[in-house]
């Protein structure tokens, strides 16, 4: 029996090679799916109470010009402010300020109104951001 020459044009295509390295991705990726999805340092996150207790919130403002502003109202020597600050929290031990700084404020600013307000003793501060827009910055 004589057999065909072997120096003919090869018109078929082995995809057996191609299936193996296909199947050997396809496990890889199942396996380092499980690990990519664990955070790397467990957390144990806070859970949102549904009280109905209401948190008093005492607003300072800084604008870029101008005097400090409480509760929408201006309060002119920083002295002031630190009378309102220990006033309201006698009335209330647990009192939150949160400080609203415009953009242009220095940071010198605001640490010095942060450190007026732990000087009235209230340690429970805040800062208020906007939150980004969607389509904007």
């Amino acid at each position: 029996m004589t057999s065909a020459p072997q120096n003919g044009v090869i018109s078929g295509i082995n995809i057996t090679p191609l299936v193996d390295v296909s199947l050997v991705l396809l496990i890889i990726f199942i396996v380092t799916a499980k690990l990519v999805v664990m955070p790397a340092v467990p957390l144990e996150l806070p859970r949102a109470s549904r009280s109905e207790e209401v948190q008093v919130i005492f607003a300072v403002a800084l604008p870029t010009t101008g005097p400090i502003v409480v509760d929408g109202a201006p309060v002119a020597p920083e002295e002031a402010l630190v009378r309102l600050v220990r006033d309201a929290s006698t009335k209330d031990p647990a009192l939150r300020v949160v400080i609203n700084a415009d953009g242009a404020v220095s940071h010198r600013r605001v640490i010095h109104v942060l450190d007026l307000i732990r000087r009235a003793g209230v340690t429970r501060v805040a800062f208020g951001a906007l939150p980004a827009e969607v389509g904007g910055e």
